[in-house]
């Protein structure tokens, strides 16, 4: 859900460097201290998840596919 908040000047900083030095959103850190502080546990996220994932993908992308029907598209269109 998107909130819309107000905060100081030293806490955009602070949010600012804590976001790049932990490599999360802002909207991540926010979330993450509303959790801390209801006592709520969530997963730690491993930021280099989505870049293994990347590389998989471009992995894939590289193979060519191997056709896996006995037919041709054109020899559907002679029947």
């Amino acid at each position: 859900m998107r909130k819309q908040i107000y905060i100081e000047p030293d806490q955009e900083v602070l949010l600012k460097r804590l976001s790049r030095e932990l490599g999360v959103t802002e909207a991540e850190l926010v979330r993450r201290a509303l959790a801390n502080l209801s006592g709520i546990s969530q997963p730690a996220r491993d930021p280099s998840a989505w870049e293994r994932e990347k590389e998989y993908i471009r992995r894939r992308a590289k193979k060519r596919a191997q056709p896996t029907q006995p037919w041709t598209r054109e020899e559907l269109h002679d029947r």
